[in-house]
């Protein structure tokens, strides 16, 4: 029995029809570039997210890339984000020619530590980038009281965590500007690349607007250095739909979690995340927050630790029973060659280092039956 880390041909089968027909609408009205569906997305990603404003983009990164350099942020400025993600969040800093300072993470919830982020923070501190990985948000409060404090702007790299909420707001609407992507893996999925860039205000909409488009608010008349950075109609259709779908498949992703925690909690070498509901559970990291309702994760990843040391060995286990597992992330952003100029080194980033470690990510997607899971929770479960 070979079971994938994700399935999205599975998911496709439950909305093919509606699918089908959006792609079929797009090729006969040749609205490839820009037109109705994009404008459509923009329109309903605000309206999800409860922003006034969405600019639509070919990726996360550039959602992240153009959210700095539209903020005027570059050479000799510091923006702070985590060591623990993928590293477009860190590449896109560098690419404007600013320099990233690195906070390290809560290790219960793999996002940034917000009770080290003002040790950080200096003088040249434009920006911070908090991740919200695997579906849960950071600690917004702490983060945006201290922008307030500091006067520096938040960026808020959701690409992990469309749908996740922060006392009753949704992610893109917890900072200045929130970034998604919607790579095929992600809750939120195109069949190829894609990105969305949330705001509340309207100038940094539109200057991004003109910057996706050559720096040019009319054909051939350019304004300023921009780049090509377009959401095509095809993939804007195909999301509309699959929109639609978003918060019945965050709470099948819920389900699996809930029942991959359940089934878990009693092998003492494995560390479990938080469930969406928050409410202590032996074993598992720490709830955050002061009420049960402060979070709601969404799950893109189901990542267990393993604390015994044998991370690599159980994986191969299950690999050869046929279950595939992902590591995010082996190795963290501050160790990477990429980033050797910065000047960080092996032991400065402890909690982040000790999570590439033991991290594990298991089979996670809305459609994953429990007969399946139960499979995998054995296989777990028979690992000596």
């Amino acid at each position: 029995m070979k079971i994938p880390i994700l399935d999205l041909n599975a998911q496709y089968k439950t909305i093919k029809k509606e699918i089908d027909n959006a792609i079929k609408t797009v090729i006969t009205e040749s609205s490839f570039i820009g037109g109705k569906h994009v404008e459509e997305l923009e329109k309903n990603i605000a309206h999800y997210c409860g922003t006034k404003y969405a600019v639509a983009l070919n990726s996360g990164t550039d959602a992240l890339y153009l959210s700095l350099y539209a903020l005027g942020i570059g050479k000799g400025d510091e923006v702070i984000t985590s060591p623990f993600s993928f590293f477009a969040t860190a590449e896109v800093i560098a690419k404007v020619g600013a320099t990233p300072v690195f906070v390290d993470i809560d290790p219960t919830t793999f996002n940034i530590n917000p009770q080290l982020i003002e040790k950080a923070i200096t003088k040249k501190t434009k920006a911070i980038i908090p991740v919200h990985l695997f579906g849960q948000t950071a600690e917004m409060d702490k983060i945006n009281a201290l922008a307030k404090k500091y006067g520096f702007f938040v960026i808020e790299d959701a690409c992990q965590a469309i749908g996740a909420t922060y006392k009753g707001k949704k992610t893109g609407n917890l900072g200045d500007i929130g970034a998604f992507s919607f790579f095929p893996s992600k809750n939120l999925g195109a069949y190829g690349d894609g990105g969305m860039l949330t705001t509340n205000d309207q100038r940094l909409a539109t200057r991004v607007r003109i910057l996706r488009n050559h720096g040019s608010k009319v054909k051939y008349y350019n304004d300023e250095i921009g780049v090509s950075s377009r959401l095509d109609g095809l993939q804007a259709a195909i999301l509309n739909v699959k929109l639609r779908h978003l918060d019945k498949w965050n709470k099948e992703r819920n389900r699996v979690a809930q029942t991959y925690s359940k089934l878990l909690k009693d092998i003492p070498w494995l560390s479990l995340p938080n469930s969406s509901d928050q409410r202590p559970r032996p074993k598992v990291y720490r709830p955050l927050g002061e009420t049960t309702n402060d979070f709601y994760h969404v799950f893109h990843q189901y990542t267990i630790r393993i604390t015994n040391g044998k991370r690599d060995e159980l994986r191969t286990h299950l690999a050869q029973k046929g279950i595939q597992t992902m590591v995010y992330y082996p190795i963290a952003l501050h160790l990477l060659k990429a980033m050797e100029y910065l000047g960080y080194k092996k032991g400065s980033m402890p909690a982040a280092e000790k999570a590439c470690d033991e991290v594990l990510s298991l089979p996670m997607y809305p459609e994953l039956k429990e007969s399946v899971i139960n499979v995998i929770l054995k296989s777990i479960a028979g690992f000596r």
